[in-house]
């Protein structure tokens, strides 16, 4: 071995050797880590956690719940998404500050559709006073005279069907309660002069909320071009409704209003374009969730003859007290189609994922015993479409059953907070609950009193290609108006 090989060596014996020593030095100066990380669901390296993710989210909990159990993670590209199943594991979902599992991270694909300067696109403490405005609008004094104008907006719309017929419930649900949505939400300008310019971008930027527009909302495709100038014109129309009212002094009792009069704790008034966009976050979830679970509560009511004959029961109760007289406090004590409405909704909840982004690491303990660590960066999910079948919560899970409900069983509560999240709960629970249930009832109270239905399509399905998930296809109905009102 010459002098030059024997350099080499010595040089590349003291490498070796420096690794060596820093490696033992590693374990003894710096343990390995004891993170007890989920359990990772196994699939194809770089895109398979897409794929599976994209198969849907719900088929595979289903798969990897038996195996994985409550608490496990998924690989998706760059991202880790750690799911929570059942209410032993959520309750640091739903109860953390934001410092520690935020919601502006994971939903910012909202923003191209409510636009800038509101909800996600703001800071924490900005979005909870933005937050104080839609819960000063929903009180029970503004939720009063709402339920007049829902009950008005449904005797109108089903006053244009005939003595009987044959109707798409889906489609005519729909219809309704964007008008009733507009006329509470949006105001009276846009009911009566601009509802079908309105309902038509609406539509527009509700088809440019695709799943793509999840992981990439501003990629240049028609939909989001589409999405786009429909935000334009909205904000065009409503600036020109706030100029009108500011300008004659004229105060409605919508929402719109209530946005208008809003002001922040510094004593800064809302802008026109902040106003555009919390209307526009108002329309988008109130508008689907009781479309949705309006059409199918009617679906398993004309289903199931033993629950459409207690809730006729009930209204024929309510008009002996009360006469045809239909307002807030007589909706409230519709308590058995609320209870068909809740379980219409376990089973089929609009929104089937909510999700986090973990700011920090925290851990978490399953009900079978199972601790594990989940990190700092993780996204954190929880599944209302999953949850609330659990059959350790629930008898027979998948059967309609709104008794279930029913004071003296409350299967919802045995199990102990967290257990129905079909509006999430904590400190992100949906404003908006009694606004939907009222909106619904107020529907439904009036079809019962005053129509003979007959479900006669198919039982529909649940159409999970949909970014909100709702009724596939169509709800055919046959009607046959009452001759006299029920008494």
């Amino acid at each position: 071995m010459d002098l030059k090989d024997t350099k080499f060596f010595n040089v590349t014996l003291l490498i070796v050797a420096t690794l060596v020593v820093a490696k033992l030095l590693s374990v003894l100066l710096f343990p390995r880590s004891r993170k007890r990380l989920p359990p990772t669901v196994k699939t194809y390296p770089m895109i398979g956690g897409l794929a599976r993710f994209l198969k849907g989210p719900v088929v595979m909990l289903r798969e990897e719940y038996p195996k994985l159990g409550s608490v496990f993670t998924l690989n998706l590209l760059n991202k880790n998404i750690t799911f929570f199943i059942g209410p032993e594991v959520s309750a640091h979902f739903f109860k953390a500050p934001e410092s520690d599992l935020s919601q502006q991270e994971v939903y910012q694909f909202n923003v191209p559709t409510f636009g800038p300067g509101v909800v996600f696109d703001v800071d924490y403490s900005v979005r909870q006073e933005q937050f104080r405005f839609f819960t000063e609008a929903l009180r029970v004094t503004k939720l009063k005279a709402y339920v007049d104008q829902m009950v008005m907006e449904a005797e109108d719309y089903f006053s244009k069907w005939g003595e009987s017929g044959e109707v798409d419930l889906k489609y005519e649900l729909e219809h309704l309660i964007i008008l009733t949505a507009s006329r509470c939400l949006l105001g009276q300008e846009v009911r009566d002069k601009l509802f079908d310019d309105v309902s038509a971008l609406f539509h527009d930027l509700d088809n440019g909320m695709l799943p793509i527009s999840v992981i990439f909302p501003y990629l240049p495709i028609p939909a989001h071009r589409r999405r786009d100038r429909a935000r334009k014109k909205l904000a065009e129309i409503f600036a020109s409704i706030i100029s009108s009212r500011k300008g004659t002094g004229n105060s409605e009792n919508d929402m719109l209003q209530c946005f208008i009069d809003s002001k922040y704790k510094d004593g800064r008034p809302t802008t026109e374009g902040e106003v555009t966009g919390l209307l526009i976050a108002a329309l988008f979830a109130g508008q689907h969730t009781s479309s949705i679970t309006s059409t199918w509560t009617g679906a398993y009511l004309l289903r199931h003859k033993d629950f459409l004959s207690a809730v006729l029961d009930e209204q024929k109760g309510l008009m002996k007290q009360h006469g045809d007289k239909v307002d807030h406090d007589i909706l409230s004590e519709m308590d058995v189609l609320y209870r068909c409405i809740k379980e219409a909704l376990r089973l089929h909840p609009p929104l089937i994922m909510l999700l986090r982004s973990s700011h920090s690491e925290f851990s978490v303990k399953t009900r079978e015993g199972n601790e594990y660590d989940i990190p700092k960066g993780h996204i954190v999910a929880t599944s209302p479409a999953f949850s609330n079948r659990l059959p350790h919560i629930y008898q027979d899970p998948d059967r309609y059953d709104p008794d279930r409900f029913a004071a003296g069983r409350e299967e919802d509560k045995v199990a102990g907070a967290f257990s129905y999240i079909s509006f999430g709960g904590g400190r992100h629970g949906c404003l908006g609950e009694p606004f939907a249930y009222l909106q619904i009832k107020a529907i439904w109270s009036h079809l019962l009193r005053n129509f003979e239905l007959e479900l006669i399509s198919p039982f529909p399905e649940i159409d999970w290609n949909a970014m909100v998930v709702g009724v596939k296809g169509e709800v055919m109905v046959r009607y046959k108006r009452r001759k006299l009102s029920i008494n």
